[in-house]
């Protein structure tokens, strides 16, 4: 990392120019995935990604360039190209930085410790996942390790140091019967160390994985149509991160390329339902002490009781919108310009029971696990795969089906969920944007969604 005499003079040399803010992004960052098959294990991929990003602004204007060529000529060079973007003015400006710094909140760094501990941990959970069933006929395991450490610099003064670590094992455990095969996956991670396989022990992560498996073997086809659907918590959570989520952020609203633009204290849900982006949870999988852009992570209501209350909004965006920063700039790596995303997003817990849930149902629809999608952030319209789903008949949860997808769009889920439970609980996954992907948690309570396309495989 450079030093703060180094960051000082860059910073106030691209401040003798037309740009009103000046911020220097540094970046050094070792990543480790490792893939086994029946306890063979195929790759161990190891890699460093270290450079610096120096963004200006004039008002709502930016210039963005990054370079690996770290030395003093370089990133000067770099600072005068990027100034000649506003143009140049001679001034005497002088950055004088604060520093803080974050240390990791890991106690055994995934990155540094023995391959083969990490490989004993993956071996454990293939173990447990062959001697499930009989019918449990192939498991792939993977572990994925980051240590992410971030130094913010910009012309205000703020000069910040950030460590993040993460770890994350994922099992797929697949099932046969007769000529039928069939899939599991379970894949939780955590904004920690080794020490996170104590609480989340590969054991059960492959039980888990085998569970939906074997369940997914009785599977029969969905039938299609418009009906009640409960999503269970967890991973359910996907729905309002993709539907939702991305149209509160202000790179989206900023540019009133949102459904949910110049909505701020208008009902947009029904009143049962609260939602929370939450950067500040301690070793959540999307948490961070500060974003970066260097500012203090935070806990965001989005809505609260079916209002909207607050969006979730980047500096630049900021300023193009008339509203503050919410720690909310985020981005994959130095490559990338900053911009509002999600951290750990999550509906607040209720108090319906999932007894009440299933009354009055006759037919509907159980999605017990979410799988991927797709959603218009314009439009909010979105389609998901339910990989894990069960018949609601007559109030009673019956037969597992596959094949089901729920069809919608975000503004109409948000009204249409009429009961909340208590049980809330997250889920980990990658989140795709304009500034890359980024670790983020998914999360909510079991729900009742009362009306909602169900598309499905089952013919008439």
């Amino acid at each position: 990392m450079l030093d703060q005499e180094m960051l000082e003079m860059i910073l106030s040399r691209a401040m003798q120019s037309e740009a009103d803010f000046a911020e220097v992004f540094e970046e050094d960052t070792m990543s480790e995935s490792i893939s086994a098959l029946n306890e063979n294990v195929e790759k161990v991929d190891r890699s460093r990604r270290a450079g610096i990003g120096i963004r200006l602004y004039q008002g709502n204007r930016s210039v963005y360039g990054y370079s690996t060529e770290c030395d003093k000529d370089s990133l000067l060079a770099l600072v005068d190209e990027l100034r000649d973007g506003f143009g140049r003015k001679e001034t005497n400006t002088i950055v004088d930085l604060q520093k803080q710094t974050y240390p990791a909140d890991a106690a055994v760094d995934p990155v540094e410790a023995p391959l083969q501990d990490k490989i004993n941990l993956m071996k454990r959970a293939e173990q447990t996942a062959m001697a499930y069933d009989a019918r449990i006929v192939k498991v792939q395991t993977a572990m994925a390790n980051v240590r992410q450490t971030v130094q913010i610099a910009n012309s205000t003064g703020r000069l910040v140091q950030d460590t993040r670590i993460r770890t994350r094992l994922m099992v797929h455990a697949y099932a046969q019967e007769d000529d039928r095969l069939r899939s599991g996956f379970h894949g939780p991670g955590a904004g920690k160390g080794l020490e996170f396989y104590e609480e989340a022990t590969p054991e059960a992560i492959a039980k888990e994985a085998c569970r939906v498996a074997l369940v997914m073997l009785e599977a029969e086809e969905c039938p299609s149509g418009r009906m009640p659907v409960i999503i269970d918590n967890g991973f359910g959570g996907v729905i309002f991160h993709e539907a939702c989520g991305h149209s509160l952020e202000a790179t989206a609203v900023a540019k009133h390329q949102s459904v949910f633009a110049d909505k701020l204290g208008k009902q947009i849900a029904n009143r049962c339902v609260t939602a929370i982006d939450d950067g500040t949870i301690p070793g959540a999988w999307g948490s961070q002490h500060v974003d970066d852009e260097g500012n203090p992570q935070q806990k965001r209501v989005l809505i609260s009781h079916g209002i909207l209350k607050s969006y979730m909004i980047d500096q630049l965006n900021g300023r193009r919108m008339g509203m503050p920063s919410t720690g909310s700039g985020r981005r994959q790596s130095y490559r990338y310009e900053p911009t509002s995303r999600m951290s750990n997003t999550y509906i607040a817990p209720g108090k319906s029971t999932m007894a009440e849930m299933l009354e009055g149902i006759e037919k509907g629809l159980y999605a017990k696990k979410m799988g991927g999608g797709s959603v218009n952030p314009q439009t909010g319209e979105f389609n998901f795969a339910v990989n894990e789903g069960y018949l609601i008949e007559n109030g009673k949860i019956t037969k597992p089906v596959r094949g089901a997808s729920l069809i919608g769009t975000g503004a109409e889920i948000l009204m249409n969920i009429d009961k909340v439970g208590a049980n809330v609980a997250r889920a980990q996954g990658m989140c795709g944007s304009v500034s890359g992907n980024i670790p983020v948690d998914v999360g909510q309570p079991t729900i009742r969604v009362s009306s909602i396309t169900v598309g499905g495989t089952k013919s008439e």
